[in-house]
């Protein structure tokens, strides 16, 4: 039961042992409002057969029951929003602050569900509760939820249990978590901005092509004269998309429909686009020191938990957000398995600066390998930092090139023949 106060600093009646409950009886959740013997106003939510039931409860417990009534259930449904990496984030430096506090696990996870607004989240870190009480591990209860806890994230709380640092390792995985969530966030704001300048040209064109060409088009009709070849091909670009327009758009949708389906289940179509976009000027190098930045980042965390050398590069490689950095890390995990360095297995692949080559060396020279990798991690992630606000520096005069010579070509060729017919007067 959760109970709310509106007096500060003044103590609850203490809660009864819960009563067992029959199997077979169907528990509902009832929302209350009440006052203790001394006026404090109360509320809260708690499970009965029935509204008698837990006024009787309550007036057990010492509360004056005022309005009980079933919880109402949300709009539209109670399956919540989706379960968010920020919000595994936040929950990761709950249990670990929890824990350091020296909270039992299995009440910090009641605490952290009974807390949380996101009924999917709630539910969910229920569920973790009721299989640890159940008698399994943390990383056995975290194995059901393999969508919001991946690989990386079971393997090294596993370490940590293994290691007694579950609290550390929690911190890290919560830091790793809020990085990597901030450099994607920069990463898509960085690609939004040619999507964007894309997207208005083809709406602006389409719009003069499909309205207001047509209306110059037939005042030219009235002139009688022979256009110029420029306003020539607009007007015949204006009557194609006035009478395919709906073909065009539907060809769009099925083709980019097409893509993705074919994109998400073909490594060599992923491939080649991957290493198309690294070779794109400006935004291709900004991806490569996305990716090393999050190799490094992710390799450091899981070294630094005591995850084994060639394991922490099977995750590491699912991590890097790049398909051709994924392979150039299991060619380097497989030499790595074989007695190779990594920086030795790192320079093979030729993906790599000479800078993070050397780092890795010295790290691996000093015994600090995970030190330079966070190093590394740092550096990197600050190139990605200065290249986005450049990027949105270069874009936003480039979106007023190009929708301004959109715009001033049609209007150009739109006024041709008037200016055609001008002279000749």
């Amino acid at each position: 039961m959760s109970i709310t106060r509106s007096a500060a600093k003044k103590s609850l009646p203490r809660k009864p042992p819960a009563r067992p409950v029959r199997e077979g009886v169907t528990l509902d959740t009832f929302v209350w409002e009440g006052s203790d013997k001394r006026g404090v106003k109360m509320k809260g939510e708690q499970q009965a057969k029935n509204a008698n039931m837990l006024r009787a409860e309550l007036r057990r417990q010492g509360i004056q029951p005022g309005m009980v009534k079933i919880k109402p259930k949300p709009l539209f449904g109670a399956a919540g929003k989706k379960i968010t990496a920020k919000e595994i984030a936040v929950f990761s430096r709950q249990l670990a602050t929890m824990i350091k506090s020296g909270v039992p696990v299995v009440q910090a996870l009641e605490i952290i569900g009974n807390g949380h607004k996101n009924p999917r989240m709630a539910s969910m870190v229920n569920g973790l509760r009721q299989d640890i009480e159940g008698g399994s591990s943390i990383n056995e209860a975290l194995s059901k939820y393999p969508v919001q806890f991946d690989e990386l994230f079971q393997n090294l709380v596993r370490a940590g249990e293994t290691a007694g640092v579950l609290e550390t390792v929690l911190d890290t995985i919560a830091t790793y978590k809020e990085n990597t969530e901030s450099l994607k966030g920069k990463i898509k704001k960085a690609l939004f901005y040619p999507a964007t300048v894309i997207a208005v040209a083809i709406l602006v064109s389409a719009v003069l092509l499909i309205f207001v060409v047509p209306q110059f088009e037939a005042t030219f009709k009235s002139f009688n004269a022979e256009l110029p070849a420029f306003t020539q091909l607009i007007v015949n670009m204006s009557r194609f998309m006035t009478s395919w327009w709906w073909a065009i758009l539907g060809g769009f949708i099925a083709a980019g429909t097409l893509f993705i389906y074919v994109f998400k289940r073909s490594k060599p179509l992923q491939h080649t686009v991957d290493r198309l976009m690294l070779r794109i000027p400006v935004i291709g190098q900004l991806l490569h020191n996305a990716a090393i930045a999050r190799f490094a980042r992710t390799l450091a965390t899981t070294f630094k938990a005591g995850v084994p050398l060639v394991e922490a590069l099977d995750i590491v490689a699912g991590a890097t957000g790049s398909v051709v950095y994924e392979q150039a890390v299991h060619r380097i995990r497989d030499d790595v398995s074989v007695g190779y360095q990594v920086n030795m297995a790192m320079k093979q692949v030729n993906l790599f600066p000479h800078m993070v080559v050397q780092m890795t060396a010295i790290g691996e020279e000093a015994g600090a390998l995970d030190t330079m990798l966070f190093k590394v991690a740092e550096f990197y992630e600050e190139e990605v930092n200065n290249a986005v606000d450049a990027l949105s520096s270069l874009i936003e005069p480039m979106i007023m090139i190009i929708i301004g010579g959109v715009i001033g070509s049609m209007v150009i060729g739109m006024y041709l023949p008037i200016f055609k017919i001008a002279a000749t007067i």
